[in-house]
């Protein structure tokens, strides 16, 4: 598998921070453009028996992360990502496991950000993510702006 090192990096981060570790969320897979996460509907269920909406907008924002920072990691530049700003819209409930992906928005592109990331110490990419429902439809959907700012 030619990103399992970047993989387990990203799982071993995932895992020391307490909250997200208590998620028990894992990384499903990985293609170099999309990035998927899974957890268990059990840890995240909400009083409807539902997934709880804080979960799933929790599970996009660290793929999203994810998918930059194994992004960034990739081009061998040391830098911190940070979530600037995000929308999430529930299209309707999820009754299963959470499973999310997330990926690069339309109009944004991974050389241009890498390349301003290089030139000017900061980058930002568009990023999209979407919790999918057992039939392969939409349960939520988030846009999100992510930044990446070079360590000096």
């Amino acid at each position: 598998m030619p990103h399992a090192d970047a993989l387990q990096r990203l799982d071993r981060h995932y895992q020391s921070m307490p909250p997200v570790a208590a998620m028990q969320l894992r990384i499903a897979g990985y293609d170099g453009q999309r990035l998927r996460l899974h957890a268990p509907l059990a840890l995240h269920v909400n009083d409807k028996g539902c997934a709880f909406g804080g979960s799933l907008a929790s599970m996009m924002t660290l793929a999203s992360w994810g998918l930059v920072s194994l992004h960034v990691d990739a081009a061998g530049i040391a830098a911190d990502v940070f979530v600037a700003d995000s929308q999430v819209r529930y299209l309707a409930p999820l009754f299963a496991d959470l499973d999310v992906h997330a990926q690069l928005a339309p109009g944004s592109d991974w050389d241009d950000f890498i390349a301003t990331l290089r030139q000017r110490g900061r980058a930002r990419a568009g990023l999209v993510a979407h919790a999918l429902l057992p039939d392969g439809g939409i349960a939520t959907e988030f846009t999100a702006r992510y930044v990446a700012i070079a360590k000096s």
